[in-house]
């Protein structure tokens, strides 16, 4: 809330606060955190990709930090947290954003695919969750964003890992929003469409991409700023009631 006039901050301002970005350093991870830096955030840009990481914060400036890490390995969790808590001395807000998609028909996907892609999209939020939680939950405030997708609410054909993964996060979310909310940490999830990265952009050129943004009522995917603007708002003291939802970015394709 806003002190001096007793009402909501509706400048959407991050000043001041910390923000660890999984997956930061290429695509929507990157979009979220340009925009977490120009609302006022000091960053930790998180990815696996140590130099991509490095070269991401140094392009936002002397507010980010780039941690190399790999979300899928507990250990390798632990020791960026712990790094991460060392250079800011805390974690104010955490977006889950780091994934891969594995696709292919249900009964020709290998497993080793299905492994990777629950491993490091379900098992990666969570391993992130749970070890910034404890430190939000110590500080009795805090705000978790995790990237789910319209893949969680809808079936897609050739998506039988990534829609099962992604299914999982929003069950997380809702669980860890359950029994954090009441000791200061909100958890919530942003589902898009289609975003246009340089590898959305890659993967959806052509008559399958013209295909699929004509069953989107708004007639077009969605741009990597949206969901940016979307997670500014969550991370946001105006988002403060707002508790174990799901926010859906797809211009209306999970309402048909």
């Amino acid at each position: 809330m806003d002190s001096a006039s007793g009402g909501l901050d509706l400048s959407f301002s991050l000043s001041d606060k910390v923000a660890v970005v999984t997956g930061g350093a290429t695509g929507i991870g990157a979009a979220i955190a340009k925009t977490f830096v120009a609302k006022g955030a000091l960053l930790g840009v998180v990815d696996l990709n140590g130099e991509e990481a490095d070269k991401r914060a140094a392009e936002l400036g002397g507010a980010s930090t780039a941690f190399a890490c790999d979300v899928a390995d507990p250990a390798s969790v632990s020791s960026a947290v712990d790094r991460i808590i060392a250079h800011f001395g805390r974690i104010d807000i955490l977006v889950n954003n780091a994934g891969v998609a594995f696709l292919g028909p249900a009964e020709e996907l290998p497993i080793s695919a299905w492994d990777k892609t629950l491993t490091v999209n379900l098992k990666g939020t969570f391993l992130m969750s749970q070890a910034v939680g404890k430190y939000m939950l110590k500080a009795g405030k805090g705000k978790i964003i995790n990237m789910a997708s319209q893949a969680a609410t809808v079936a897609l054909k050739n998506h039988v890992a990534y829609c099962a993964s992604k299914a999982g996060v929003l069950g997380l979310t809702r669980v860890l929003a359950y029994e954090w909310a009441g000791r200061g940490v909100t958890v919530n999830a942003i589902s898009p469409t289609v975003v246009l990265t340089e590898l959305g952009r890659r993967a959806w050129e052509g008559p399958e991409g013209d295909a699929l943004k004509a069953t989107i009522p708004v007639g077009r995917f969605a741009e990597p700023e949206e969901i940016a603007a979307t997670a500014v708002f969550l991370a946001s003291e105006a988002s403060n009631m707002i508790n174990g939802a799901d926010i859906l970015v797809d211009g209306g394709y999970t309402i048909q």
